[in-house]
């Protein structure tokens, strides 16, 4: 009671000016910031497509037709969401806009998180939040680095590689946790915001950069996007290194990111 958060936002906020949680904004500005780096391949305001999408995964039988997934592409426009920094309230401009927060809102949460710790008594952690994985200072037991394994995409009990690093964040996005089957073919939850269908460029993408919540809106980007875009974006970017895993298994790195690998010999790996 009381709280004002995304679910009362989608809510509400068609009706005029109104206040939300102080999180929620802050969110909601960094992603004013922060998402046109994602070159238009992550919507937070894609939520209406999302939920046509959910309600048949969830019956698990069929596909949406692409008049219903259309017609909901019509109120998907994050210019529509109207923010005043004075006041710290939201407007949505389209009473249809629905916005969906997974593709950032653990990341960003556990970047927060990361910050408190940082600037306290604790600086040496690491944070796990599902598939958004953020290291701080070096491990006290000696290790120079954390250790975070990168999933094997075909098996969930294998470990692809496995990345050594600190002060960084580790995020994954792929099509093998959340999705189901229709006539024997697989369709998982990252929607492509062109076609309206899952995107099928890869089966995985691994971001590592300092900021989680970065890391988050990037690997979903980089997920759809062909790879010879998607890494021309992740080198354009400071800090920014990646691994994908490709339709047919293929595995390419950023060169940033090799020495950091098990698989090439990475320093402190134990």
């Amino acid at each position: 009671e009381g709280i004002k958060n995304l679910y009362y936002m989608n809510r509400h906020a068609a009706e005029g000016y109104i206040t939300v949680e102080p999180e929620l904004f802050g969110l909601l500005r960094w992603l004013k910031k922060n998402q046109p780096a994602a070159q238009g391949r992550v919507n937070v305001a894609l939520g209406a497509v999302l939920n046509v999408w959910h309600a048949y995964r969830t019956e698990g039988k069929a596909l949406p037709d692409m008049e219903t997934l259309r017609n909901a592409n019509l109120h998907t426009s994050f210019d529509d969401v109207l923010l005043n920094e004075e006041n710290g309230t939201v407007r949505y401009a389209d009473a249809d806009l629905i916005i969906d927060l997974g593709a950032v809102a653990k990341g960003y949460t556990v970047q927060i998180a990361a910050d408190m710790l940082d600037a306290g008594a604790m600086p040496s952690y690491i944070l796990n939040a599902g598939g958004n994985v953020r290291c701080g200072a070096s491990p006290l037991d000696g290790r120079e680095c954390w250790g975070v394994a990168i999933q094997d995409p075909d098996d969930p009990n294998q470990m692809l590689d496995c990345v050594y690093l600190k002060n960084a964040s580790v995020v994954t996005s792929g099509d093998y946790q959340r999705y189901y089957e229709v006539n024997g073919r697989r369709y998982h939850h990252i929607i492509d915001p062109d076609t309206l269908m899952p995107s099928d460029y890869m089966r995985s993408v691994t971001v590592v950069t300092a900021d989680s919540g970065l890391a988050d809106l990037l690997s979903t980007a980089l997920f759809n996007l062909p790879y010879a875009e998607g890494r021309k974006l992740a080198e354009g970017l400071d800090g920014v290194d990646a691994v994908w895993v490709l339709a047919d298994g293929t595995v390419q790195v950023t060169d940033g990111l090799n020495p950091m690998l098990r698989s090439n010999g990475a320093p402190n790996a134990r």
